[in-house]
């Protein structure tokens, strides 16, 4: 067992200024809440977080981090409070024991690869500091080595979840040997039988593997003293799962694997470690394709090192690691190394640069000068767009973030979605607004007789949901429009004395359904109801060209000028599918004029809309509630454009330039003046102008003006 000396002894090795009352007052704080408290092995609990908090102080972690290992149990298992520990250690230490008991209360249930990496994200967006995963690494590993006093079904189910969840987590971080000993002793667990025939084969050549590692350790330092170079050479045996995963990929025995042992050459700066790569290919035949620079191009982790795999001696495989100490360093510790990088010296924030997943995982809350307060400032951000919430069965859902218990509802099922009326979330009833946060267990309630609102496109933000809000919204007014578009039919019809009834029975609505290139008679009424038709155009369909001419003559003038009142403009200006007496307006977004690229757009009640073809408005409207519309070139129509005069600030050019206007036989029907702290006047009219010819002679016209700087039509 630890004792609280060899924990002191530890942290003072690296932080001699270290307070080491704050950790001696934890212990007896501990010892104390956790008294009379035994382990399944029948040890005094006290043993786990004490061995706990020495493989933080392995890791040269700060004095908080230790102290919450030593008390990261105290909530969940005594009758400690956050609040009590606050006032006894501070807040950044209550914190830190929050975060690892908020982590520790979830109960992972890991069916696939994907299941589990979405859990792994979770565990580091839960983490609002990155030393609660760190505490919570150091947990699980007491954790494992203490593993036997476990039942077997006990065992196999946290060995799984350790090599699915906090194996990659720590790899994840750059811890490679506390990531190595997690998958050794899960390994032993999921697959005993097979881990001890392989650690039985490679004990038996123990003895030859270390005589092998001197002799090439021997060779290098020699060639390393020619060279005048200086460095340690040492070799390191694989960890069994490796070795396991290598029989299993290349489908070999263990005899087949001839790189067992990694020899490790570290020197003391990057020139030397190409240095010291020429030197092992000079000496021994280097294998094609076995050369990886993670110097130049380092691992997501922050590992850097070269590696190159050898012929060497006796004709063996040989695979050699060259790197810096440093380098070593972070390799071993990962993110651990890096706050106490240069301890007690001023922060290199250039060092940081060198790890582009640091750059993702940090939030710098400001300005950094030490290394312990790098530490109290670093911050999980990386996955900030996500959120991972449970449902009730156990299953992680991910949603970007902002996304709210109307998203959960969707990604069940189209019709929970549907009938979603409410929430319950980590078992409190929440509004259907509410923004799901990391690890939230959230219920969804339906009724059946609830239906989806257009407000909820407003809130929801996965695309699944405002698809399927979409697609119902778009059914029922469907559904509405056929019923509008049959109300109009039916009062149309009777002013020519039809039955709509009687001419669907006998087909005549079909028929005319087919020559508009639809499929049902629902769909004429559907289009008749949302704009598309008019009625008109339907009994054109249906009736002798000698009948319609006559009611045509009776309506046309008083249509006319109600159309004429309506648009403030010739209905004639544009042409529809080729029918000229639908409802049109002209956007005001855009202001089109003839010879303009346009597009209509249908707004049920409120006939076709033109805009420009690259009208953002437009582009932005559904598309299918637009229309192929063109200029009636036979019919000139005046429509107002803005344009903006840019000119010096001089006596009589504004004259001048309304003067130009009207040489153009161009009206002024509105204009607003500005005048500018630099004697520039910034000048917009809106002109009335009957085609784009014409609007660019009233432009030309202007910019020939002495005086003016620029002339630009006005899009908004």
């Amino acid at each position: 067992m630890i004792r609280l000396n060899d924990i002191l002894d530890k942290v003072v090795t690296y932080n001699p200024v270290a307070d080491l009352d704050l950790i001696r007052k934890a212990y007896v704080y501990c010892a104390k809440v956790h008294q009379g408290q035994t382990r399944l092995s029948g040890e005094p609990y006290l043993v786990h977080p004490m061995e706990v908090a020495g493989v933080l102080a392995d890791l040269k972690l700060d004095v908080p981090t230790v102290v919450t290992g030593l008390l990261h149990d105290t909530i969940e298992d005594t009758l400690t409070t956050r609040e009590e520990l606050e006032g006894m250690f501070g807040a950044e230490v209550a914190n830190l024991v929050d975060g690892v008991t908020k982590i520790g209360k979830i109960h992972f249930k890991t069916k696939e690869e994907s299941q589990a990496e979405n859990f792994r994200k979770m565990l580091l967006a839960m983490a609002n500091d990155i030393r609660v995963i760190l505490v919570k690494l150091a947990d699980r590993l007491h954790n494992m080595r203490t593993l036997q006093y476990q039942p077997e079904p006990k065992q196999r189910s946290i060995s799984r979840e350790t090599l699915d969840i906090y194996a990659p987590l720590a790899n994840r971080l750059g811890i490679s040997w506390i990531k190595s000993e997690l998958e050794d002793l899960s390994f032993r667990y999921l697959e005993p039988q097979i881990y001890y025939d392989l650690a039985s084969k490679v004990a038996k050549k123990k003895k030859e593997r270390e005589s092998y590692v001197e002799e090439v350790r021997q060779i290098i330092v020699s060639k390393l003293a020619e060279h005048d170079l200086k460095g340690d050479v040492f070799g390191r045996s694989k960890h069994l799962y490796s070795i396991w995963r290598k029989m299993q990929a290349r489908n070999v025995d263990i005899d087949q694997i001839y790189d067992l042992v990694a020899i490790r050459v570290m020197v003391n700066d990057i020139r030397e470690c190409y240095e010291v790569l020429g030197i092992i290919h000079s000496t021994w035949k280097p294998i094609p394709g076995r050369f990886k620079d993670y110097i130049a191009m380092p691992k997501g982790n922050m590992y850097q090192s070269l590696h190159t795999t050898v012929i060497g001696p006796h004709g063996e495989r040989m695979e050699v690691q060259i790197r810096t100490s440093d380098m070593h360093r972070v390799a071993e510790a990962g993110i651990a190394a890096h706050w106490k990088y240069k301890e007690g010296k001023g922060y290199d924030e250039k060092e940081v640069k060198r790890f582009a997943w640091l750059r993702q995982l940090l939030e710098w809350q400001q300005e950094l000068q030490d290394s312990h307060e790098f530490m109290n400032t670093v911050k999980v951000e990386l996955f900030p767009e996500e959120v991972y919430v449970f449902t009730p069965r156990g299953d992680v859902k991910s949603f970007p973030k902002g996304s709210t218990p109307i998203d959960l509802a969707y990604t069940i099922h189209t019709d929970i979605g549907h009938r979603c009326v409410g929430a319950k979330v980590n078992g409190k009833l929440v509004p259907l607004k509410y923004e799901l946060k990391n690890g939230d267990i959230v219920e969804v309630i339906t009724s059946p007789h609830h239906t989806p609102s257009k407000d909820w496109l407003k809130i929801v933000k996965s695309s699944r949901a405002r698809n399927k809000i979409r697609a119902w919204i778009k059914t029922e007014e469907r559904v509405r429009s056929i019923s509008l578009g049959k109300e109009i039919l039916e009062k149309e019809f009777r002013r020519y004395s039809l039955n709509l009834a009687k001419l669907q029975k006998a087909g005549e609505i079909k028929r005319v359904a087919s020559e508009f290139g639809l499929s049902t008679d629902d769909d004429v009424m559907a289009a008749v109801g949302y704009g598309k038709l008019s009625a008109n155009q339907v009994i054109g369909k249906l009736l002798p060209e000698e009948k319609l001419q006559e009611r045509q003559e009776q309506k046309e003038s008083r249509i006319g000028k109600m159309i004429g009142k309506l648009t403030g403009s010739s209905p004639s200006a544009i042409q529809i599918g080729g029918v000229d007496d639908v409802l049109v307006r002209f956007g005001k977004c855009c202001n089109p004029v003839p010879g303009d690229d346009i597009i209509g757009f249908i707004t049920r009640g409120r006939g076709v809309t033109i805009h420009t073809a690259d009208c953002p408005v437009a582009l932005e409207n559904d598309p299918e509630r637009r229309i192929a519309v063109t200029w009636n070139r036979e019919r000139k129509a005046a429509l107002p454009v803005k344009i903006r005069v840019s000119c010096h600030d001089q006596k009589g050019i504004l004259a001048n330039i309304t003067q130009a206007i009207t040489d153009c036989e161009a009206n002024i029907s509105s204009a607003s003046i500005q005048s500018t702290v630099d004697k520039r006047g910034v000048n917009i009219f809106e002109v009335d102008v009957t085609d784009l010819d014409h609007l660019k002679r009233v432009m030309n016209n202007i910019m020939k003006l002495s005086g003016v700087i620029s002339v630009e039509r006005m899009k908004n």
